[in-house]
This record gives C-alpha cells, sequence and structure tokens, in this order.
C-alpha cells in the first residue's frame, strides 16, 4: 500500500474508515445490550469456560476493599501472576508480577513491591481508576502466561497476543501485536506496540507498522518480524470464530496469546476493534466483508467458517515493506 493515498483510492481498495466501521459494523452489527458480555472480562472469561475454550486461568477475583485480605491466599500457590481490572481498556491497570523474594514481589520492569503495594494497587483497581467510565471495578488475579518463544526476539517486555477480527462469524484479518519500550512492554497500537500483518491462509507474519510507519525490524531489538509461522493457526482461526457464537456479535476483536506451555490462550474480546489492522495488512476490511456477503454461506461451523476465511484470505498476503 501506498504511504500517500487518495481517498477515492482508499475506497476503492475497501479501506474503512472510522465512520464506516462505526456506522456499517458496529451498529448495524454489535447490538448494545450484548456489550456487557465483552466489557466485562470477568464475564467474558466465564463464557469462554462454559463453552470449553482455553483461557488464563482463574487465580481469584476481589471485589471489595474489604476482601483484600484474601490477596496472600490468592497469590499463594504462585510465584507468579497477573492482576487486572475487568472492565479495563488500553492494557490500563495490569499489573504483572513475575517472581517474588521472601515478602516482596518482583514487577515485569524488575522493581520490587511488597504486599501491601500489591494490594493498593487492587484498591486502585476497585475504585475504578482504570476501567471504561471509571466505575467502580472489581480485580481478577490469573496465570501469566509465558509466551511462546517464537516472540522471544520481537518483543519487550511484555506478552504480544495476535488480534483477529471476526465479521459474522469468519475471522477475516489478523495481526501480532508486539510490545515496544515506548508502549511500556503493552500490546496496543496507539500506546506504541508494533503490528504485524498475518497472511490469513498461512499464518505467516508479514509487514509491521509502527507509529503510522512501515516496519520490517522490531523497533527495540532489531530482529526481523516478516516470516515467522505462528504455531496453531489452524486452532486459534477456529477460537477466533467461535466467538461469534458465544457473544452473538457481528463485528469483533479477539485477542489471543500462545503460552509455551498451554497453546493459545483467548484473552479478551473487543466490540470496538480499531483499524489499524488494515494497515498492518496492507489491506481494506470492506473488501473482506464484500466477500464473505458474496458466500451467501449461513448455518456454517465455526471450524467450516474458518477453513473457508483461509482458502478466501490466502491470497491477500500483505506485500513486504
Amino acid at each position: 500500500m501506498k504511504w500517500f493515498i487518495s481517498p477515492r483510492e482508499l475506497r476503492r481498495k475497501g479501506v474503512v474508515g472510522m465512520n464506516q466501521r462505526n456506522a456499517d459494523l458496529i451498529a448495524e452489527l454489535n447490538p448494545r445490550h450484548l456489550y456487557p458480555l465483552v466489557d466485562d472480562k470477568l464475564r467474558t472469561k466465564q463464557l469462554a469456560l462454559e463453552a470449553g475454550m482455553a483461557v488464563p486461568e482463574l487465580y481469584g477475583v476481589i471485589e471489595t476493599n474489604h476482601d483484600i485480605r484474601h490477596l496472600p491466599r490468592i497469590v499463594a500457590r504462585s510465584d507468579d501472576f497477573v492482576i487486572k481490572p475487568a472492565h479495563g481498556a488500553g492494557g490500563n491497570g495490569i499489573l504483572v508480577i513475575t517472581g517474588r523474594l521472601r515478602d516482596s514481589f518482583r514487577k515485569s520492569s524488575g522493581r520490587m513491591v511488597d504486599l501491601e503495594g500489591v494490594g493498593h494497587h487492587v484498591s486502585n483497581v476497585l475504585s475504578g481508576m482504570h476501567s471504561l467510565g471509571g466505575q467502580p471495578d472489581k480485580a481478577m488475579v490469573e496465570y501469566r502466561v509465558k509466551f511462546d518463544p517464537l516472540f522471544e526476539k520481537v518483543s519487550y517486555q511484555g506478552v504480544p497476543d495476535i488480534r483477529t477480527v471476526v465479521y459474522k462469524g469468519y475471522p477475516i484479518m489478523a495481526m501480532v501485536r508486539l510490545p515496544t519500550r515506548d508502549s511500556d512492554g503493552k500490546a496496543n497500537l496507539h500506546q506504541g506496540a508494533v503490528g504485524v500483518g498475518v497472511n490469513m491462509g498461512t499464518g505467516r507474519t508479514g509487514q509491521g507498522v509502527w507509529h503510522n510507519r512501515i516496519v520490517d525490524v522490531h523497533p527495540d531489538t532489531g530482529a526481523p518480524i516478516q516470516g515467522l509461522q505462528i504455531p496453531g493457526w489452524d486452532t486459534l482461526l477456529e477460537m477466533a470464530a467461535r466467538c461469534f457464537e458465544i457473544t452473538g456479535l457481528g463485528y469483533l476483536g479477539v485477542d489471543v496469546v500462545l503460552d509455551r506451555e498451554r497453546g493459545p490462550l483467548m484473552l479478551e474480546l473487543n466490540a470496538r476493534p480499531g483499524l489499524a489492522v488494515q494497515l498492518a495488512n496492507g489491506s481494506g476490511l470492506g473488501e473482506r466483508v464484500r466477500l464473505i456477503e458474496s458466500l451467501h454461506s449461513e448455518g456454517l461451523s465455526p471450524q467450516r467458517r474458518a477453513a473457508l476465511a483461509q482458502e478466501c484470505f490466502s491470497g491477500s498476503a500483505q506485500p513486504a515493506a
């Protein structure tokens, strides 16, 4: 995709803009009463577990400041864990503990924090400091993902994830989101992470985008980001397709992490996925939406929808930067 391009050319390529996304995809396909299914991460996890999907194990939930006294018992079973707000957004409010030394805990940054400090963080989460709309929240304590060795050279501190956009149950476009120093180890593009396009047919990475620039190496490590083969790609796409059934949302972002021991784990869902995935892939979502509509295929299983999407978009690999 050329860097400077006219609005007419963007439309011809099927690039979806923010207004079109809001009107034709979100408003049209995502009834508002279904939003709580994905805006509440605890509820999303329960839905996924009921459907038999793999997710990071939940160690415990803290709902009130009085319940913070249970924190030592909840984290006693593991030296590493993650605390996140149930209604958080953009990776805000997530505390990652990578180890402990006596009564202190090591954060992903390497800094130490004592139990009182962890409890203070939980209290902030409960107050709604990190939640959507500032509403009072719950703190989830769960398994810390040990990301696949595939990403060791193309990630800075945090855990990379794979964002797949699902349209009416069909996974139509995906990107790997790589944490950087700029993003403070988070996998959110607007905070400075790298988005890398993925060939839907093969699960192999292509070009990347970082701060609206096309890149082919990770900005911190200098390691190439193209040509990485995502393991378990078929399973990952089936998992993304199944999220249509468990939520009823027609336009959905599905975030999956690859754990070195447990394989693909569904991390969270998004009813308002952004559009940077188009830039990372050098392709417009509109083209793929039109192709899915032309199939006139309804009532297919998630496995069949995922396989059909792979067949449809295997030739849509993004060009090298």
